[in-house]
């Protein structure tokens, strides 16, 4: 009868993972090298995770720094901010997340294993197709809050989603955040206007 795998261990390990990712990124990622950094082998890798792509996206969903798991909390319906001004205090909180010391060092991996997911749909999934739709859910939701139809909430959530996940990969090319924090609070000065329902 096979045994159990230690679910203390597999969280370890899943931690272990992650910081390896970070440091090293995805592109040229072997399981023995892996391995032999987290001071196991490639046998156990596999006898815990399936597969190494399994093992890449659970060490990415299990990460509790990213701002999608707050964003969940505070845009559930019966949280969700009420008028225009709290969204907007909402994406300037989630704007500041993405800057964190913990996270920041971690954004080159999420928006590699994204376009890998694109690559190579095959291996990682849709991971950025599934990470903007549920974003755009969630702001969905809150602008329907706002008294919204359906369609204009969806528009709306689609270009604040992607106007600000542009903005991350821009804030990431450049030597310091300052344009990108410039050109995200212009976008918000244009768009909460409009967020106003008459």
């Amino acid at each position: 009868m096979p045994r159990t795998p230690d679910q203390a261990k597999r969280r370890d390990l899943v931690d272990r993972v992650r910081a390896y990712l970070i440091r090293n990124g995805l592109a040229d990622l072997s399981l023995r090298p892996l391995a032999r950094a987290l001071g196991t082998s490639d046998r156990m890798l596999l006898y815990y995770f399936g597969t190494k792509e399994r093992m890449v996206a659970e060490a990415l969903a299990l990460d509790e720094r990213r701002p999608l798991l707050r964003a969940r909390g505070v845009l559930d319906p019966a949280e969700s901010p009420r008028d225009p001004a709290g969204l907007r205090r909402f994406m300037e909180e989630t704007w500041q997340q993405f800057s964190a010391p913990d996270l920041r060092p971690a954004l080159p991996l999420y928006l590699e294993i994204m376009t890998a997911s694109l690559l190579h749909p095959d291996r990682y999934g849709p991971v950025m197709h599934d990470t903007l739709t549920e974003w755009t859910g969630l702001l969905t939701s809150a602008f329907r809050g706002l008294g919204m139809t359906e369609a204009r909430a969806r528009t709306e959530a689609t270009l604040l989603v992607d106007a600000t996940f542009g903005l991350v990969v821009a804030s990431l090319a450049e030597a310091g955040r300052g344009r990108a924090d410039a050109a995200f609070h212009a976008l918000l000065d244009r768009l909460e206007p409009g967020w106003h329902v008459t």
